[in-house]
């Protein structure tokens, strides 16, 4: 009986072990400290010269919608953003999984500042902008969920949502478009390399 009793008990905790090891690696910020949903973050591009941090934008003649772009000048951190996973109680913001990614102040548009994915028919492109619903997953918010993914030795964004599991999805990482010298985030074969201050 105590055999059996020992057995079960070591077979549970190997199961236990097993079952924390699958969890994937946390996100985290340029200086090794883990990224944690509600809490203010610039998000840089690794290489220097290419313009700075990230921030919202109008493009066209129309004071809104606001697209995600990046800075002109390297010396710009942009605005604050935040990330929020899936479970919202869930602390620990880690790598492949989906998460809303929100800027943090208000802007002059009605709309949220939470990240989405449109598509300009002009530009047969997709583009990243504001405007999108932060939690609820499901197909009715697919186009709001994003992933922080390892690259290299830094970070990108990918879009491909795992939120739906009945839902056909584009999997895309996010990248840079570059037209009349705004460069606007969009999703593209070329991941834009970033880091989290």
């Amino acid at each position: 009986m105590k055999t059996t009793l020992l057995f079960l008990l070591i077979a549970f905790s190997t199961i236990s072990l097993s079952a924390a090891d699958v969890l994937p690696n946390p996100v985290l910020d340029v200086t090794g400290k883990i990224l944690r949903s509600g809490i203010d973050y610039y998000v840089l591009p690794v290489f220097r010269g290419k313009g700075g941090g990230l921030t919202l934008a109008s493009t066209g003649k129309e004071p809104c919608p606001l697209y995600v772009v990046q800075e002109k000048y390297e010396i710009k951190n942009g605005l604050p953003l935040t990330f929020t996973p899936i479970d919202p109680k869930k602390g620990v913001i880690r790598v492949s999984t989906d998460l809303n990614i929100k800027f943090s102040d208000a802007t002059k548009c009605d709309q949220s500042t939470t990240w989405k994915v449109d598509y300009d028919k002009s530009l047969q492109q997709y583009f990243i902008t504001s405007g999108g619903v932060e939690g609820n997953p499901g197909p009715k918010t697919l186009d709001n969920w994003f992933k922080i993914e390892k690259y290299e030795n830094d970070y990108k964004f990918m879009f491909c949502p795992t939120v739906c599991s009945t839902c056909k999805v584009i999997c895309r990482d996010v990248g840079i478009f570059i037209k009349d010298g705004v460069q606007r985030l969009a999703l593209s074969d070329v991941p834009f390399k970033i880091y989290t201050k």
